[in-house]
């Protein structure tokens, strides 16, 4: 518990430094322990109380409820006068949300001319966008008008005729603002510095092969504890140390698959990322699974919300198509046991496979009439590897902020909707957490990841109805994984 609370704090520290240290004078540190409060006070309870007596709903309701109030008051108390902000910020555009590679090192705005600006103007022809004026802002030029084609053809044109006069000086933002009409930002282009970006120091392929080969040992190890092989009995026979190699190949094809689909599907649209990296965790008694996953960063623009669906959705859809038959073949050489008090979806020792939808169709499926309504499962290390992979996949898939789940909802109903469905998920899952205990944790995590999704350059265009079809897919994919199996079907499965 100490650890995950440790965890959490680093991790809450981080946004709240990233998202809010730069407009308020309130320090950063007191708006973090308001922020961590909640966790503080629900870690107290459990240590005096012990885990079995879990916090009555007014103690699990209430922060949730008073902390962000005060966060809000301290942040807004501590902003300084428009006066005092510097002048890129005293006349930044509400409505206007560029995506994170612009954000840091931006150059100034260059003014232009009487001349270039009466050659933006020839940039938007009447018949595909009327510009009816140009905004001049520090951060971006903003131009205004009425739509008259569709988002498509509107931003395909209007970017290739500005490529064509300012060449790579501007990237061409096409938003929604708050009175639904599109808008075109021309914001400064962080890469017109340099001819050539530097890709050999974006890949740094050695890093990514030497996290891979540590992230490899280190599984292993995590497999062998998995497996009940002592040290004492690993030191009499090194070559023990194959028999943690099923585990660790198993989780390392998911996680790897995983992002792998992130990149392939980035290079396709010719997004910047860098190669997947992964995170080694030597195993130990509170986090003995050998690694926190693997990932890969964006660095630069993502083109339409087209492109951020697509690769949004590579990852989940491709790791849950490598973990499905994992899982399945795990689960058959798993073996069955009685069911106690102590069995969890945490307990790999005595797993209750009915803690999830999905999970308790697979394990009737893998094991037949072998598995009752009254059967826990000793579950073979692949297996546990294969439920990793299919927490991973709904981790991934909650449809708040940058996660892929966030990607997803603001490709499919825009970046405004998307917010509104991230708020609604994280108060869901919060509800959920008082009936699947293991969920508590995920809810207060994804209260602490930023609801808002950065925008696409083509915030604009919708997505065909086949992507929608597949995003409806992810997200039942979602619910099945993280609902327990109802009584009504467990009594038909087992």
């Amino acid at each position: 518990m100490i650890f995950w609370l440790l965890l959490l704090g680093i991790f809450t520290y981080l946004i709240v430094q990233r998202s809010v240290a730069s407009i308020t004078r309130t320090p950063v540190w007191i708006l973090w322990l308001v922020m961590m409060m909640p966790a503080f006070i629900w870690t107290a309870w459990i240590l005096v109380n012990g885990e079995n007596a879990p916090p009555p709903l007014p103690l699990l309701i209430a922060p949730f409820i008073v902390c962000p109030v005060i966060y809000w008051f301290l942040i807004q108390w501590g902003r300084p006068e428009k006066s005092e902000l510097p002048a890129e910020q005293q006349s930044k555009e509400p409505g206007i949300a560029t995506p994170s590679p612009m954000q840091d090192k931006r150059p100034t705005l260059r003014p232009i001319d009487k001349e270039e600006e009466a050659a933006l103007q020839n940039c938007f022809p009447w018949s595909i966008y009327y510009l009816q004026n140009i905004e001049y802002r520090p951060q971006a030029l903003i131009c205004r008008g009425q739509l008259r084609t569709s988002p498509e053809v509107a931003y395909k044109t209007i970017q290739e005729n500005i490529e064509s006069r300012f060449r790579d000086r501007f990237l061409v933002v096409f938003q929604e603002g708050l009175n639904g009409k599109p808008f075109f930002a021309l914001v400064p282009n962080p890469q017109a510095q340099t001819a050539k970006p530097n890709t050999e120091k974006l890949a740094r392929p050695g890093i990514a092969l030497g996290l891979l080969v540590a992230t490899i040992l280190t599984t292993t190890l995590a497999g062998i504890v998995f497996t009940g092989i002592s040290d004492d009995d690993l030191q009499a026979d090194p070559s023990l140390l194959l028999t943690g190699l099923p585990y660790a190949l198993a989780l390392m094809a998911i996680l790897g698959v995983h992002e792998l689909a992130h990149y392939l599907a980035a290079q396709r649209y010719h997004i910047r990322t860098t190669f997947p990296y992964f995170i080694p965790v030597p195993p130990a008694a509170i986090f003995p699974f050998g690694t926190f996953g693997a990932f890969i960063q964006m660095r630069s623009p993502v083109p339409s919300r087209k492109a951020l669906f697509d690769v949004g959705i590579a990852g989940p859809l491709a790791g849950f198509v490598i973990t499905v038959p994992l899982l399945i073949w795990g689960l058959a050489n798993s073996t069955t046991t009685a069911l106690t008090e102590e069995s969890s979806i945490l307990n790999f020792e005595s797993f209750r496979p009915s803690s999830s939808l999905l999970i308790a169709v697979l394990s009737r499926l893998a094991l037949g009439n072998q598995l009752t309504a009254n059967s826990a499962l000793q579950l073979h290390p692949v297996a546990i590897a294969g439920c990793l992979g299919l927490v991973v996949t709904a981790l991934n898939l909650m449809p708040v902020g940058q996660l892929d789940g966030g990607h997803i909802v603001h490709a499919m109903f825009g970046q405004r909707i998307g917010a509104v469905i991230g708020q609604v998920a994280r108060l869901l899952v919060l509800a959920l957490s008082f009936v699947q205990r293991e969920l508590l944790l995920w809810a207060i995590l994804l209260f602490f990841i930023p609801v808002v999704d950065e925008p696409a350059l083509n915030d604009v265009s919708e997505l065909d109805n086949q992507r929608d079809f597949w995003g409806l897919v992810a997200l039942s994919l979602l619910v099945i994984i993280i609902l327990p199996a109802p009584q009504a079907i467990t009594q038909v499965l087992f």
